[in-house]
């Protein structure tokens, strides 16, 4: 008898503590049933529409972003040329290595009459010129593409820039970074307006004759201005 007390007695203390443990559970189960199921799905989807657009952003920032000196190759690939005339006595030279010769350069090079290139690397300081005694012509592209039909004598900065941005035709040039047609649109009209400033001065409007001058001398007096003046000159 005394036995089957103690073991009920042991029974009913083990029970007593295990139905709290049970109605906790209880309790945790109906929590979880009656929470709304689409919260999760809310909260993961606004923290992926949150990381989504930080990406956006940063992709778009890097979008944006300009390389100045780029921008500098665009200008320049649409003016350059890959042919120019130098120096008309240039064409009268036998170079056969004379012995003080007129036509030679004092450092004993040639002039030469005419020079090119693969790709566009001069931009020329004249907007036509022709050597009459060895037929040689050529007009320049930015006299053709720039004032041509449409502004034969003279371009305001608007009509500059519209030229640049609209106009000429680009082709990747010798110097500067490489920059392939297919990119080279134009991002930032403020160095065609730059370049604009440089050529004119305070001049309103820009001439042929003011454009093919201005370019001398920015060339140190060559008669073609080659990629490292042209920035030079640009990123003053």
């Amino acid at each position: 008898m005394r036995s089957f007390i103690i073991i009920l007695f042991v029974c009913l203390s083990f029970t007593k503590a295990f139905v709290p443990i049970v109605q906790q559970y209880q309790q945790q189960q109906q929590q979880y049933t009656t929470q709304d199921p689409s919260s999760f799905a809310t909260s993961t989807a606004a923290a992926a529409t949150t990381t989504t657009t930080d990406d956006d952003n940063n992709n778009n920032a890097a979008t944006v972003s300009i390389d100045p000196t780029k921008e500098v190759v665009k200008l320049f690939g649409r003016l350059a040329d890959k042919y120019i005339l130098l120096d008309a006595s240039g064409g009268m030279c036998c170079y056969s290595a004379c012995t003080d010769c007129e036509y030679r350069l004092p450092d004993g090079g040639y002039r030469m009459a005419d020079q090119s290139a693969s790709r566009p690397k001069w931009i020329c300081s004249y907007d036509e010129r022709r050597f009459e005694a060895s037929g040689k012509a050529h007009t320049s592209k930015w006299k053709l593409e720039l004032y041509g039909d449409q502004h034969p004598l003279a371009v305001t900065k608007d009509e500059f820039i519209a030229a640049m941005v609209h106009d000429m035709t680009y082709a990747p040039p010798l110097g500067g970074p490489y920059v392939g047609a297919s990119a080279a649109t134009i991002e930032d009209t403020s160095t065609a307006a730059r370049l604009f400033d440089l050529l004119a001065g305070e001049k309103e409007t820009l001439t042929r004759h003011r454009m093919g001058t201005r370019i001398q001398e920015m060339a140190g007096g060559e008669e073609g201005l080659t990629w490292a003046a042209f920035l030079e000159h640009m990123t003053q």
